[in-house]
């Protein structure tokens, strides 16, 4: 059955995939506001939002909240990301309207208890120190800071420890009161799920959210440049290197994905191949491509020993430059294969179709089929893909984190006349 979608009068979408040889359903709420939505005196706000929508209701304590869940087989949970920040549940087909309920209940009717904001305070203060204590997650803030500076999009979603410490319940009502309307919310369910009932049970839950447009988040403008964490006494160096890519909305994404395939996105990949399994350079080399609504970062990941740092880089950016020379078909051809296959296999799972159809229509305004899809990433050829890495990795700033012992690292300006990116 293909997706139904439906529009509430408050301006809420309800969306549902039925796939009717389930018995089990992912329902969720999709909001179209992350940490990107914040003002300079809001960092980390949405991420303690999503925390504090658990934590009770004017109907139900906290404790309330997960043993109902609980009680029937299910499970509930939430994510902040840049753009959108979700509310899930995991339930068996018959108790979709006790989850729409919860869900309608912690979104509608938080009470935000001052003790309770306190505590959770607290939390967050220990996964900012656990983060912190992790160079992997690290280097991944920092890059993106120098990606994109002194604007939302460049700062991470947990916040600073002192400004999620000044957050009062009012800071939260009113942060809600600017993001969570009708238009920018979806309602989202997949497997064992019927539309009308859950349009019916969304008309319900979410009716209080009021049909008014909510303002753009400032324009990413992608810049560049270099963080350098020197920590000599870590047994590891942690290095990204980044350039702009290409937002969900522009015609190139798919052609930017499928570089960041080819280069590193899995063990046959060059980047793979090249610096670990040909020259033992590093433990771990990917590429990701990440696009935003306005933008995007394309970047190369590697973990490796301080004594293979002088060598690791001018490797890596000679694979860059190849690629825009000698780039196959056989490779086109595999890299499409696995992309293909991760849009297919996620069609298998309620949790994951669920989300994608919610961002869909959040991002485009609508869902796009599978067929659709595929047809993108097949019209794709081999030199829309050598023009991408051609233009990618030459005609902006480099981005570069790096913590750890690295001091033996290519500095920022050589890496960027090496690409032909400065003087």
């Amino acid at each position: 059955m293909p997706v139904q979608m439906t529009t509430l009068e408050n301006g809420l979408t309800v969306i549902s995939d039925e796939m009717d040889h389930l018995k089990s359903a992912a329902v969720g709420v999709w909001v179209g506001a992350g940490s990107r939505s914040e003002t300079d005196d809001q960092h980390g706000i949405s991420h303690l939002l999503e925390h504090m929508a658990f934590k009770g209701t004017k109907q139900r304590s906290a404790r309330d909240i997960v043993e109902q869940i609980e009680a029937v087989g299910g499970e509930v949970n939430a994510s902040t990301g840049l753009e959108s920040t979700a509310y899930y549940a995991r339930i068996l087909q018959e108790d979709l309207p006790l989850a729409v309920d919860i869900l309608g209940d912690i979104l509608t009717e938080s009470v935000f208890d001052a003790d309770e904001l306190h505590r959770e305070q607290h939390v967050i203060l220990q996964e900012i120190g656990a983060a912190h204590d992790m160079p992997e997650d690290r280097v991944f803030d920092h890059v993106q800071e120098k990606a994109f500076p002194d604007q939302p999009l460049g700062r991470t979603i947990l916040g600073t420890p002192q400004m999620v410490q000044s957050f009062t319940p009012k800071a939260i009502h009113d942060y809600m009161d600017d993001h969570y309307h009708g238009p920018a919310m979806v309602l989202s369910a997949a497997g064992g799920v019927k539309h009308d009932e859950l349009v019916n049970l969304g008309r319900e839950a979410f009716s209080k959210f009021s049909n008014t447009d909510v303002s753009a988040p400032q324009k990413a403008v992608y810049k560049g440049g270099e963080s350098r964490d020197v920590q000599k006494e870590l047994m590891e160096a942690q290095v990204v290197l980044g350039f702009e890519g290409k937002s969900y909305k522009n015609e190139e994404f798919y052609t930017a994905q499928i570089l960041a395939s080819l280069l590193g996105g899995g063990m046959s990949s060059r980047l793979f191949q090249e610096v670990r399994e040909k020259r033992g350079l590093c433990y771990s080399v990917y590429a990701f491509h990440w696009g935003f609504a306005d933008s995007g970062l394309f970047g190369i990941h590697a973990a490796t020993g301080a004594e293979d740092l002088g060598e690791l880089m001018p490797v890596i950016l000679g694979e860059l430059m190849r690629a825009s020379e000698d780039l196959t078909l056989e490779e086109l051809n595999r890299s499409r294969a696995q992309i293909k296959a991760g849009l297919l296999m996620s069609l298998e799972s309620p949790a994951a179709r669920a989300s994608q159809i919610a961002r869909q229509r959040l991002l485009f305004g609508r869902t796009l089929s599978t067929s659709e899809l595929v047809e993108k990433i097949e019209a794709i050829s081999v030199e829309d893909v050598r023009n991408m890495a051609a233009n990618l990795f030459t005609k902006s700033s480099p981005s570069m984190a790096s913590v750890g012992p690295v001091d033996a690292l290519m500095p920022l300006d050589e890496v960027s006349k090496r690409l032909g990116t400065g003087a």
